[in-house]
């Protein structure tokens, strides 16, 4: 990240959640294992934003990811068969650690509270299992509840005003 400055031209470090930030991609360690060729993995932040989406939406009580508008996108993508695994997940990545910040839909009457460790843990578990990089921080922001029935009551009930 670039160091501000103010009036007077002190230069002022930024702020970051991670390591030293890396864009737009997110480097590991080379490997120089005997018999194994050495060289550099990188991966993608796009692709560890889809870990932790993937890993957000197996916990029981999740029933979406992203906000309103996310989500009707996300709608949108699902019905021509381009699902972004990847929506509602927002990854900070740097040289060794990632930090995310992962917004859900709770499926009523689930204890929210519970849905969202269950969603830190299971974050945190598959980026340092799949991706080899620590976990410093996953923000867990909780922007709705789903009614089981509330959307198909709705368009049930609804009478067609035209033939």
């Amino acid at each position: 990240m670039a160091n501000t400055t103010s009036d007077n031209s002190t230069p002022t470090p930024a702020t970051s959640r991670v390591d030293k930030v890396v864009a737009p991609s997110s480097s590991l360690s080379t490997s120089t294992t005997a018999g194994v060729a050495s060289g550099k993995t990188v991966i993608a932040d796009g692709v560890i934003s889809k870990v932790a989406g993937i890993a957000a939406r197996e916990v029981p009580g999740v029933f979406a990811l992203g906000g309103g508008a996310a989500r009707a996108f996300g709608a949108l993508r699902d019905v021509i068969g381009s699902t972004d695994l990847g929506q509602g997940v927002r990854v900070e990545v740097g040289e060794t650690q990632v930090a995310a910040d992962v917004t859900i839909v709770v499926e009523y009457p689930q204890p929210m509270h519970e849905v969202a460790e269950q969603v830190r843990a299971s974050v945190a578990r598959a980026i340092t299992q799949l991706v080899g990089m620590e976990v410093a921080e996953v923000n867990v922001a909780i922007n709705d509840v789903h009614i089981p029935g509330e959307d198909d009551d709705e368009q049930a009930g609804t009478e067609s005003r035209v033939s």
